[in-house]
Parts: C-alpha cells; structure tokens; sequence
C-alpha cells in the first residue's frame, strides 16, 4: 500500500498525507537526484510537492519546472509553492505587498512552467501590510485562474482566524491551508493555531516534522560534520539541542527500540496523526532517504506510544 490520502481542510483538493519538501532542490540537491526523488515519491503514491519562490534564490522551482510532464505527469501531482519573501540590496525582506505577491506568482509560473499552481501560500506575516491588501492578491490568484485554491504560512493563530473569517464573510477565495513548523520539539501551535485551522476548516501542513533533524537522534553524541548543525545553520539546530530536547529525543529512540523503527519514523508518524494535520512537508538529501521516510506510510503509532510522547514532550507546547 502506497501513501495514502487526505484532503486539504475542508477543500475539496486532494493530496498525500506526506508532503515532499523541495527546499535543497536546485542548492543541495542537483537534478539527478530530484530526478531519482521525485520518481521515488510519486511511485509511492505521493502527490503534495512544497517549494517557495525564494528556495534556492528560484532554482528550486525551476527545477521542479525542467521534470514536470518529463519525468512524471503533471496532473498527477499538487504543486504548491509560497510568495512574500524576498532579498533587496543582499538583505532578506519580508512584503506581502499585492504588487510584489503577484510579481512573485508571475515569476514562480514562469520558472514552474505552468499557467496555474495548485496552491499558493503567503509565506510570512509582515505588519508593514494591511491584511486585506495581502488577502487581495490571493482572490486575484484564484479569479485570474494562476492559483486553484490559497493559504497562509507561519501566521499566527489569531491572524490565521482573522484572515479566514474575513475571507468567509466576504464570499472571497477561502484560505484552505496553514503551514507552520510542527514537531514534538515545537507544539507551540496546538494553542491557538490548531484550534483555528479545525474551526474554520483550514488543512495544517507541519514543515520542520523532524524538530529541524534533531528527533532523528543524530546529534545525541555529537555533531555530525554534514549535518546543519556543523554548517552555517548551527543557530538552527542549536535551539533544539537543550536538556529538554534531549529528553524528547531519548523517548523518540526508546519509542522506535521498542518497535523496530527509526527514530524519523516515530517522529513523523506523531506529527502525521495529530489533530486538525492534513500532511507533514518532509524533506531528504537523497532519494534513499526519502524511501527510508515514505516507509512511515506503513506504521501507526500504538495509542500507548503515543500518549507517552505527548507526555514527554509536554514542556515543548
């Protein structure tokens, strides 16, 4: 049995319950390998692939551009892709501005190579912007046919609730997703963001599954020299190597001991199953790793296990 289904919030587009991530694609990852990975994953049955317009200053998409309808159909895949972050003068900016929203959407069409993506996410909140200036350019996405369906990515459970309601009362293009880092070293959501998303009938899709590679217990005696957390990212990965985290790590490794798994297995499976989550965006270097992960189709967590990681991860909400 392939990766299985779900649909997204209350939409009616359907994608897998596991997300492929293509953030490395065109950095990291050259294109033999996103060759090897994306067959892997649409062979297993998987259709969500995430990237944004500024993955690999635009490689990413271009990428994914060269191998849609040559190494796998088009409509047998959902492409997502995000708008709002950009870089100016070598700084990092964040304008969810409606004139550079849908430049970037224009841009990411033409590196996709595709008249119209499946999903379009702001990818930030900015308060430099007024909420429905940045909710127009989504309803200009979808009545000018260039976006299926829209979402928001890392906003706030409030600001989430506020666009969305907005959204429904207007009989304007309805907010369908909700990307935000979810991991059992990040619950933070659970507060206000899940309630939300389950209310008003948003799809949750989890980045960052494996608590930024921590839970997958390879830092548990040290530091890996290719891993982030001996790279430029330490800061990254640093955050979630505490005492704390470390607990939650030993409990993840005893959890995958006891069943015969891997550690990423247990991780995502957790994350996968949660309340109100439609698919967790992972991510991998190799197309064997990936396989490694898309394994997790098979598993569920025992009840049991469950709820002691929910226990041992309780100071991460």
């Amino acid at each position: 049995m392939g990766v299985q289904h779900r649909s997204l919030g209350r939409s009616g587009l359907s994608v897998s319950r596991l997300g492929l991530g293509l953030m490395t694609w065109g950095n990291q990852t050259d294109e033999h390998e996103a060759r090897e990975q994306l067959t892997a994953f649409v062979d297993a049955g998987g259709t969500l692939l995430d990237t944004a317009h500024t993955y690999a200053g635009g490689a990413s998409e271009e990428l994914l551009g060269r191998l849609l309808g040559t190494v796998v159909d088009r409509n047998d895949v959902v492409v997502a892709t995000k708008a709002g972050v950009g870089m100016r003068r070598g700084q990092r900016v964040m304008d969810t501005s409606r004139g550079y929203l849908l430049r970037c959407l224009d841009e990411s069409l033409r590196r996709l190579q595709l008249d119209s993506v499946d999903l379009w996410q702001v990818h930030v909140w900015s308060d430099a912007t007024p909420v429905e200036e940045t909710l127009s350019a989504l309803d200009t996405a979808v009545s000018s046919g260039r976006a299926a369906y829209v979402g928001v990515s890392n906003w706030s459970g409030w600001r989430t609730a506020q666009a969305a309601t907005w959204q429904q009362a207007l009989g304007r293009a309805p907010l369908v997703s909700t990307q935000v880092e979810y991991s059992l070293l990040n619950r933070g959501i659970e507060h206000e963001v899940v309630p939300a998303a389950q209310e008003l009938g948003l799809g949750i899709l989890p980045w960052s599954p494996l608590g930024r590679g921590v839970l997958t217990g390879k830092y548990r005696s040290g530091t890996p020299a290719d891993s982030r957390g001996a790279s430029e990212m330490s800061q990254w990965v640093d955050g979630y190597r505490d005492e704390s985290s470390s607990y939650v790590v030993e409990a993840v490794v005893k959890a995958a001991d006891g069943l015969g798994w891997k550690p990423p297995e247990v991780a995502i499976a957790w994350v996968r199953d949660r309340p109100g989550v439609t698919a967790p965006i992972v991510g991998a270097r190799t197309a064997g790793q990936l396989r490694q992960v898309l394994a997790v189709e098979q598993r569920t967590l025992p009840p049991e296990l469950m709820e002691a990681l929910d226990d041992a991860s309780a100071e991460r909400r």
